[in-house]
């Protein structure tokens, strides 16, 4: 068996979102920050983004993390997030497999029954709070980077649509929330096809007509993703509660309610003075899978208001890989097809 290369993946879901961990066979990018390491491989080095994520041995549903040294002081490790279509500054669902597998597998000593550690995100450090008993992660809470609205109730002009009105806002990437009833979709499995078409073509004219930067980091400076979001109810519990999906493209819907969404949402939602400080607040994504969520705190971002918010879910690791590249295969850097991936890249 031939191979130019061989790296070591451990697959990982949290709360039905793939977040694949790789932890062998790759050595850290160079960069003085994690966000510089992540802009070198996209610009220099993407050719891994693509063996593990395009096919033959990735897919549409597929996301993959490349664990490296930590540059904040204290921090346990970094981590730089791969998705079909781009390198997000953050996510939910990654940060709490990263956290799951870095646990579960001895790369960082586990405590029962909270292990606490940090982790840097291209966006900067998050804290993680890890709940374990009998060698495994039962819950994963992460304590996001500061939140905050760029745009409430921006206009968008979408052809086939009229005008959709979305509100702008950061949750460790960047989103526009738009209505789901408003726009004819109750949020099931059923529509995911319509859901990913109309995500796709709201984001294209959002990032068209609404020019957004991140005050302190003008890198981040244009609308990643679409949530469509149901209206927020009152649970059985007694919590605030709301049913949403996200688009990341090139089109597929994120299987788990989306940490960086929720927190997105909940940025909106505060300034709209709806969810208050230490309120409990449950992201239902649209596989019925939950992130109970809070505002931790409030603060400010570029001189404007801000929330650090913390999202909590349940991760699995589901097998340990060896992806190989033989140096006959016709396809070193993968492949995409409009019949799985929407739009071929």
């Amino acid at each position: 068996m031939l191979s130019t290369r061989t790296i070591t993946v451990v697959g990982c879901h949290a709360e039905g979102e793939v977040g694949r961990v790789i932890t062998g066979g790759v050595l850290p990018p160079p960069g003085d920050t994690v966000f510089d390491q992540r802009t070198y491989l996209k610009r220099h080095g993407d050719d891994l983004r693509r063996l593990l994520l395009f096919e033959p041995r990735g897919g549409a549903f597929v996301h993959v993390n490349l664990v490296v040294p930590a540059k904040t002081p204290g921090a346990a490790a970094g981590f730089i997030i791969m998705e079909p279509d781009d390198y997000p500054p953050m996510s939910g669902s990654n940060s709490m497999c990263v956290a799951t597998v870095l646990l579960e597998t001895g790369m960082v000593a586990m405590t029962e029954p909270q292990t606490r550690l940090v982790l840097d995100a291209p966006a900067g450090p998050v804290t993680v709070v890890a709940d374990c008993a009998g060698g495994k992660v039962r819950r994963v809470r992460v304590t996001n980077v500061p939140s905050f609205v760029f745009k409430l109730d921006a206009a968008v002009e979408v052809p086939g649509l009229a005008t959709v009105t979305a509100d702008l806002a950061y949750g460790g990437d960047t989103f526009a929330i738009v209505d789901a009833p408003g726009l004819g979709f109750a949020l099931t499995r059923d529509e995911a096809r319509d859901l990913v078409e109309t995500g796709e073509r709201i984001k294209a004219a959002v990032n068209d007509q609404h020019a957004i930067v991140h005050p302190e980091n003008p890198a981040i400076d244009f609308v990643s993703f679409v949530q469509f979001a149901a209206p927020v109810e009152v649970d059985a519990q007694g919590r605030k509660s709301g049913r949403n999906t996200v688009v990341i493209s090139p089109g597929k819907l994120d299987r788990s309610p989306t940490g960086t969404g929720c927190s997105a949402r909940l940025a909106v939602l505060h300034a709209r003075g709806r969810v208050a400080v230490g309120e409990d607040y449950v992201g239902r994504s649209i596989l019925d899978t939950e992130f109970h969520c809070r505002i931790e705190s409030e603060t400010t971002v570029g001189g404007a208001p801000a929330v650090v918010p913390s999202i909590a879910g349940r991760t699995w690791i589901t097998g340990v890989h060896q992806y190989m590249l033989d140096p006959d295969d016709p396809f070193p850097a993968g492949y995409t097809l409009n019949d799985t991936w929407f739009r071929a890249l």
